[in-house]
């Protein structure tokens, strides 16, 4: 049900979704939606967390593998970026952020679906620089920048601002972002603060 919720939302946008097409589109009665998610923002709430479980288990399986940081940091912005114009995940985003402002509840849950990114993402960083992969940084800031960034260009690429149908360019520039933000270990170009790897 939420994975055709999803595909619903990213085709019609929620404004224009009515439970009762959604519920024709399931085969069961609007009643039946309403009892289990009581409003459209619920319903779009249920169907993101549905959808970010899946990828944050994909992140945990990807910080656990046997590969250089690098390697994984490139493998975290693949997962990040949306595949393409229309994404089904990132057009709920969006849907959440126009909602956000006026919703504690949606703005609560929007915090921490982004604090699994952004701990994943410090979890990544710290033990790039642990292993002397990555320059010494100040790793919560520079996660949360980098994520700033991925956004950005993410959102752009959903509307169809960046590169069309081909997700190929957003990659390379979330690459060429990531190279500036995140320099190797021994490039002298790091910052140092305290407690900078933990």
């Amino acid at each position: 049900m939420l994975e055709e919720a999803m595909a619903a939302i990213a085709e019609d946008g929620l404004a224009s979704l009515t439970m009762s097409a959604l519920a024709e589109r399931l085969g069961t009665s609007g009643g039946h939606i309403l009892y289990y998610f009581g409003s459209k923002d619920l319903l779009l709430l249920a169907a993101l967390r549905w959808s970010e479980a899946g990828l944050t288990e994909e992140r945990r399986a990807l910080l656990s593998r046997r590969v250089t940081a690098e390697r994984k940091l490139d493998g975290f912005l693949r997962l990040y970026l949306p595949r393409g114009p229309r994404d089904p995940r990132w057009t709920l985003w969006i849907e959440l952020w126009a909602r956000t402002p006026g919703n504690s509840a949606l703005g609560e849950a929007q915090e921490e679906l982004d604090r699994g990114w952004q701990d994943d993402l410090e979890t990544l960083l710290a033990a790039g620089v642990a292993r002397r992969r990555f320059a010494p940084l100040d790793i919560a800031a520079r996660a949360s920048e980098l994520l700033a960034l991925l956004d950005g260009l993410s959102t752009r690429v959903v509307l169809g601002q960046q590169s069309g149908r081909d997700t190929r360019p957003a990659l390379e520039v979330a690459r060429s972002a990531t190279r500036a933000l995140i320099t190797p270990y021994g490039s002298g170009t790091g910052d140092t603060p305290a407690g900078s790897v933990g």
